[in-house]
């Protein structure tokens, strides 16, 4: 199946909750997606959809404003698909879209933390290995990370989630 991704409009926020909502086992991620949307972490233009065959949304994935070692980098998160349209590609082509859409931006460096075996066939991979680390307590392999442009200075050091976070 082919999918049609787009940024997110401000009338699909009511689809984009049902979405994470149905994908996570509670509604937290989903209160996080809400509350990031009022957080000077949002990034306009970086919340991508992927369209299911009847027009409504399938797939959702946000990046927002995070610090790396105090430079301004970006967290992948969360990624959700509704079940229905799982393992279908729906999550893979909007991550990739709204990836995309960061380099388009000129972005440097997004983080994200997640399953270790789906997130490297984006070019995600160890942050440890480019010295970065978080300050909890994560299995290395889950903490993963992508250099968008090597044309400037990548950082390295501790990830500074936004505050809705909480960590």
């Amino acid at each position: 199946m082919t999918w049609t991704t787009r940024a997110e409009r401000d009338r699909d926020a009511a689809q984009v909750r049902k979405v994470v909502e149905a994908a996570f086992p509670t509604h937290e991620e989903a209160d996080l997606v809400d509350v990031l949307r009022k957080d000077p972490a949002w990034i306009p233009g970086l919340s991508w959809v992927a369209e299911a065959p009847d027009g409504g949304i399938a797939a959702h994935a946000l990046i927002t404003r995070c610090q790396v070692g105090g430079a301004d980098a970006l967290a992948l998160a969360p990624v959700a698909v509704l079940p229905e349209y799982q393992r279908q590609g729906a999550g893979a082509a909007v991550t990739r879209a709204v990836l995309d859409a960061a380099r388009a931006r000129g972005e440097t460096l997004v983080v994200v933390l997640g399953h270790p075996e789906y997130y490297p066939r984006f070019g995600f991979e160890r942050a440890s290995a480019m010295g970065i680390s978080v300050t909890f307590e994560v299995p290395d392999e889950a903490l993963m990370a992508m250099v968008l442009d090597r044309r400037g200075t990548v950082p390295r050091g501790t990830v500074r989630y936004a505050a809705p976070f909480g960590v």
